[in-house]
């Protein structure tokens, strides 16, 4: 059996630190140890030596620091691991990953490739690893928690759980067809139908979430649109906290889509300002006006502004877009008050109808409070893990699919009724990585840094 590359990489980030981490995974370990150090013999597993290290080649030293040692199969990778914790000097990190490449049957890694190892070695499971990749990535407080959990094994032990509950229900049919002279239950079609019904319902519930983990990965999409000079522009400075957006009295400044990512509540947001909605011959405008109303189609939130004083009468164009996930802002009361009896009403289905004026930020911290409420509410974590990658919500629909046609299939053979939960357990199994995912898996692995 040819034996694995020793790789190695600076896992921290890059430029000058502190201290910086050097890792190193593979069968050279030990060796690479006694080579850098000097030891005679190994230190003890998982605690911090402080040490100087020297060039194998050269014998000058390269820096003093931490080394811990990680003996497999109890390390991240399930090989053996080294971890060296130097000065994060650039001169000092580059002198001591050119010493490594100096040494036999040490190499470089590759992005992705000490995960890959993890997974390769039964440490993690997939969705435990893209749960580290979100993790790196993490920008808010809901994003963390949710790759947490993820790394925790929650989504595999629930898919695990459902898997187990197939391949049990799959045992009996092939129990029947493979014995089916010897005493075995009559009707087992009939004794499997109520654990495939009940998992089938466990699925939709479980796919009909909203979207919620996808949105926290990746951020909830909230779009200003307005007619010109209804103070769009200002909202989204007002939002970010500084001048995103050029602010002017000349109607149609804004042409184009412009885009600034928040943090609402501990939740990732994605404020989209756009071009004003009205009837123009201009072809930019017209075109930004397009990409505004598109990007009102997708959006999770749309805060629509008006002027206070054209209240309660609005554009056609801009009446399409008011439904139940928008935020009418009547704008400029400081220039133009509304009595309370003239807000509310008029049959609109919206979320709420809030007078603001910009200008003076009266009414603006109301108006905060609802977009946070409806920000947490579409974001909220569940009792389960939520669904946070497209492959996942496909191989969760593949799986239903066979389920639906073990229900549907009374009148087939026992030989292609088992074989739709053979292929529904095969599905789960393709979202934890038990069975056939190679084809998705530099993908997944390519999501990750050098040093990961």
């Amino acid at each position: 059996m040819i034996q694995p590359d020793t790789i190695f990489a600076l896992s921290s980030g890059k430029g000058r630190a502190g201290v910086s981490v050097i890792r190193l995974s593979g069968p050279a370990t030990e060796q690479t140890i006694l080579k850098l150090t000097g030891f005679k013999h190994l230190p003890a597993p998982r605690e911090a030596r402080l040490c100087w290290f020297y060039d194998p080649q050269t014998n000058k030293r390269l820096d003093r620091g931490l080394l811990l040692y990680f003996p497999g199969p109890k390390s991240f990778t399930g090989e053996d691991v080294v971890e060296f914790h130097i000065h994060g000097g650039r001169a000092v990190v580059t002198g001591f990953l050119e010493a490594l490449s100096k040494l036999p049957g040490l190499r470089s890694a590759l992005p992705g490739e000490f995960s890959r190892r993890a997974f390769d070695n039964g440490k993690m499971d997939l969705t435990a690893v893209e749960g580290l990749a979100d993790l790196i990535n993490a920008e808010t407080e809901a994003q963390r928690r949710q790759a947490l959990r993820l790394m925790d094994g929650q989504l595999a032990a629930l898919y695990e759980g459902w898997r187990k509950e197939i391949i049990t229900a799959q045992a009996y049919l092939e129990a029947d067809i493979d014995f089916a002279d010897e005493e075995i239950p009559e009707d087992v079609t009939a004794q499997v139908s109520p654990i495939i019904d009940g998992l089938r319902r466990k699925i939709i519930h479980h796919m009909g979430d909203g979207f919620k983990g996808e949105r926290i990965r990746d951020g909830l999409q909230v779009v200003i649109l307005g007619e010109p000079n209804t103070g769009k522009s200002t909202l989204l400075n007002f939002l970010s906290k500084r001048d995103v957006a050029i602010v002017t009295d000349i109607a149609g400044t804004t042409r184009d889509v412009l885009e600034v990512h928040l943090d609402i509540g501990g939740f990732p947001v994605t404020i989209i300002d756009t071009a004003g909605i009205r009837e123009s011959r201009d072809a930019i405008e017209v075109e930004g006006i397009r990409r505004a109303e598109s990007r009102a189609r997708t959006a999770d939130i749309k805060i629509i502004l008006m002027a206070a004083a054209d209240w309660p009468a609005i554009s056609p164009r801009l009446k399409d877009q008011i439904d139940d996930n928008s935020i009418l802002l009547l704008n400029k009361v400081d220039v133009c008050p509304l009595a309370p009896e003239t807000i509310s009403g008029h049959g609109y289905p919206c979320l709420a109808v809030l007078p603001v004026s910009l200008k003076s930020e009266s009414g603006m911290t109301v108006f905060l409070s609802h977009l946070s409420a409806a920000v947490e509410k579409r974001m909220e974590l569940s009792d389960t893990p939520n669904l946070t990658r497209v492959r996942h919500r496909e191989a969760l629909a593949a799986c239903l699919e066979h389920l639906d046609r073990f229900a549907e299939g009374e009148d087939k053979e026992l030989v292609l009724v088992a074989e739709d939960l053979r292929m529904a357990a095969r599905q789960l199994g393709v979202i934890t990585g038990r069975v056939g995912v190679e084809e998705i898996l530099d993908v997944i692995f390519s999501e990750f840094c050098i040093g990961k």
